[in-house]
């Protein structure tokens, strides 16, 4: 399987999949043949190139739309999760108040804040999840949206979607889950969920930069939010009408090759199946856990059970060294507050180490890890 990425270089370790994941052959195919021998724009031309352009980009939207367990007409395509949720906080109907939780990502905090939304926190359990019973004591029929992380991008904590929904539906509150780290490795099913959107970033998924879902089966709700060509029934300088969703969301000319380089990351996941990633990451993160545990010098944070993300620090040690003493031995962590600075000031430290996995790590990568963690504690000791 690591075959099939090129990135994968030999001596080379790569635990930062949680920042954005390696691509396979497949993918890197997909997109040369997109933007090469297939390339013509979409939606406007009368030429057969351009036709077959265009019903290749909404086979791709439907091919991801079912892999979430979508319709076609439910899926909008954007450059990441991050505008996916800033499409969803300025142009929603109902600005209220957002229940948010301490361990979102900057990108679930800031857009609600500077579209005029007033911030309300869900507190953690001990072990890192939201709190969904404290999210239900907060909970008031002010609140018009609930926005939580599927999966945290620092703990891994997995969230229990369809009890969210229950509880913002209760007080008549929408919910927008951020799946983006969530998708590359567990079953997601939108419409049994309960949640009424559901955003994530192409990238984390195996496939290009520049593309992002956001999935609603509310979007007749929602104005447009950019304004541009694509987007329009009609235009006159009095006037101007749209197009129906999704299309009325998609401004100009949309991102072609990476839509259908996506669509290729789908086709690749699905080969292999979400559930045997899944199960596969949740062993390498019992392992890795098992042997940080042994470490006297180590402190780990999240559940045991996290989803293929271990974030943990060393006394005495700051996670940038760790990171620059590791990449010395050819391996590659994140070290930082990962876009979680709310999460870093609630765990009472200014930054993690953080390992995660992909569907192509493997044990030689947590033994490379942890060989590397003894030279940080020789030069630190």
């Amino acid at each position: 399987m690591r075959a099939d990425f090129p990135g994968l270089t030999p001596g080379w370790h790569y635990l930062d999949t949680a920042a954005t994941a390696q691509k396979p052959q497949a993918v890197i195919d997909a997109c040369t043949l997109a933007m090469g021998r297939d390339y013509a724009t979409v939606h406007r031309g009368v030429y057969a190139r351009s036709a077959d352009m265009t019903l290749a980009y909404e086979a791709a939207r439907r091919r991801i739309a079912a892999f979430i367990g979508a319709r076609e007409s439910e899926i909008v395509f954007v450059r990441g999760a991050t505008e996916a949720i800033n499409l969803v906080a300025y142009s929603h109907r109902r600005k209220g108040r957002v229940l948010l939780s301490t361990l979102e990502h900057h990108s679930n905090i800031v857009p609600w804040q500077l579209a005029g939304w007033q911030v309300d926190v869900c507190p953690l359990t001990p072990d890192g999840r939201i709190d969904l019973d404290a999210a239900e004591q907060m909970l008031t029929p002010d609140h018009t949206m609930v926005a939580f992380a599927h999966v945290s991008n620092v703990l891994g904590s997995p969230l229990d979607v369809a009890r969210a929904a229950e509880l913002a539906h209760r007080v008549g509150a929408e919910l927008l889950i951020d799946g983006c780290q969530a998708v590359p490795r567990l079953p997601v099913d939108v419409a049994a969920s309960g949640c009424d959107y559901y955003v994530f970033s192409g990238h984390k998924l195996y496939g290009p930069t520049g593309i992002g879902v956001l999935w609603s089966d509310k979007l007749d709700a929602l104005p447009p939010w950019q304004g541009g060509g694509s987007m329009i029934d009609r235009v006159t300088f009095e006037k101007t009408t749209y197009a129906p969703a999704p299309t009325r969301f998609e401004a100009g000319t949309p991102a072609i090759v990476e839509a259908l380089g996506l669509a290729a990351a789908v086709d690749y996941v699905e080969s292999i199946g979400v559930e045997a990633i899944h199960a596969h990451e949740c062993a390498l993160v019992a392992s890795l856990r098992e042997q940080l545990a042994r470490k006297n010098s180590v402190t780990l944070f999240g559940p045991e059970s996290s989803a293929g993300i271990v974030s943990f620090a060393m006394a005495g040690v700051h996670p940038h060294d760790i990171g620059t003493i590791l990449d010395e031995s050819g391996v590659a962590i994140r070290a930082g507050h990962h876009c979680a600075q709310p999460l870093m000031e609630h765990l009472g430290v200014p930054a993690t180490a953080r390992a995660s996995f992909g569907l192509y790590s493997n044990q030689d990568d947590v033994t490379a890890l942890i060989e590397g963690l003894a030279r940080v504690e020789r030069i630190f000791g």
